[in-house]
């Protein structure tokens, strides 16, 4: 792979928003991705498999739960610091991205926010560092944008809960150590179960035949009268709005995220402009390169406006989760269009892995439908604006 030249674009010096200690953490984060992953990750991304080798290196740049109070092994940032982190991993790629939210938003934050204290001391610290991966189990075969009609169910045998059912398109499944289940109990109540490797009747087959997050694993929950202790219940909080809550904080890492996969496509771009030379000047020179190249800095800057200020939200707890439906659309959809954009730059070359474009498009045409589709958002924000729910 070429070596990994990106520089900064900062087109309305955003950077002047920023604390020293966010930009400490942006640096840390970004020479670890140039030094760790860059080199290795279109070799992965062939092979179609996570690099398991640098969950170590995540936990140390605080790429798991860095909001995770310090008490429980956490970094107790704030929520830029966890944008700022998610950016600078997909600018590397989503499946790095993906791996990093979903442990942080999806496993460790249910169980800080839901879980006992007991659970917190158990799971949280070996989460944080890596030592413990963990998925999260909410989608079935059946049931992706109405998670309520789900199937997996639990049932009160005394001493333990039997579950029973089925997750797929779940990240980090195959090698995970715990999971975080959504299961309904015998009165049709949603609650959440942590799960982990080993018992008996839980397996985690791999999902093959992606051509899109390959160099993340992906798989199912397939539970068949799981024997589940008790105190593996979270017990703080029930219904749906529980695994919501966990996505809300997930899909606002995405909506940063995103914005690292858009400018690594513009930087390629914008510097493959400048070196590649037709009819005797570089193609930047032409209008209707500079065109895309105007457009694609002005989406950006738009994106990174839009979703600093929901960190700003989030930090104070007042970003609603319309708000937050509306920057992962903006932003993935944003990001998708300047990938197909820059490849159109690129020519031919845009589709090799010597670049990364190809890579980032087809990581993207996931991330606009994971977590909540593209028109799914839409519809929340439609119905925050009129009052009117369109789902039923």
């Amino acid at each position: 792979m070429a070596a990994d030249l990106y520089q900064a674009h900062d087109y309305f010096q955003m950077d002047d928003l920023l604390t020293d200690e966010h930009k400490l953490i942006r640096e840390t984060a970004r020479e670890w991705v140039k030094k760790e992953m860059s080199p290795i990750i279109e070799e992965y991304y062939e092979k179609g498999s996570f690099p398991k080798h640098v969950i170590p290196g995540m936990g140390e740049i605080g790429a798991f739960g860095p909001y995770i109070p310090e008490e429980y092994g956490g970094a107790g940032l704030d929520q830029i610091s966890y944008g700022i982190i998610m950016q600078e991993l997909e600018r590397c790629d989503s499946g790095l991205r993906s791996t990093s939210s979903v442990q942080s938003s999806l496993v460790m934050y249910p169980i800080w926010k839901f879980g006992s204290e007991e659970q917190k001391q158990k799971y949280l610290p070996k989460l944080a560092t890596g030592e413990m991966i963990g998925c999260f189990g909410l989608t079935e075969p059946d049931f992706g944008s109405n998670p309520a009609g789900m199937i997996t169910n639990f049932k009160d045998k005394g001493d333990h809960y039997l579950l029973n059912g089925a997750k797929m398109w779940i990240s980090n499944s195959p090698f995970a150590d715990i999971a975080v289940v959504w299961a309904k109990n015998e009165e049709g109540r949603i609650h959440g179960l942590i799960v982990e490797r080993g018992m008996e009747g839980f397996t985690t087959p791999t999902t093959h035949g992606k051509w899109s997050l390959r160099a993340s694993d992906t798989g199912e929950l397939v539970f068949d009268n799981v024997k589940i202790p008790k105190e593996n219940l979270l017990p703080e909080k029930s219904g749906l709005g529980a695994p919501l809550a966990c996505l809300d904080s997930a899909r606002y890492g995405i909506a940063w995220g995103a914005i690292g996969a858009a400018l690594s496509c513009y930087d390629s771009a914008l510097r493959y402009s400048k070196e590649r030379i037709q009819f005797d000047r570089p193609i930047g020179g032409f209008q209707l390169q500079q065109k895309k190249l105007a457009e694609m800095i002005t989406e950006i800057t738009k994106a990174q406006l839009l979703t600093f200020r929901l960190g700003q939200l989030r930090n104070v707890d007042k970003a609603t989760s319309a708000q937050i439906s509306m920057a992962k659309r903006n932003n993935v959809d944003m990001a998708l269009k300047i990938a197909r954009e820059a490849r159109q730059i690129h020519g031919a070359m845009g589709i090799t892995n010597e670049f990364p474009i190809m890579r980032h498009m087809m990581n993207l045409e996931s991330v606009i439908t994971y977590e909540g589709t593209h028109d799914i958002h839409l519809l929340i924000t439609g119905m925050d604006v009129t009052g009117l729910n369109a789902f039923k």
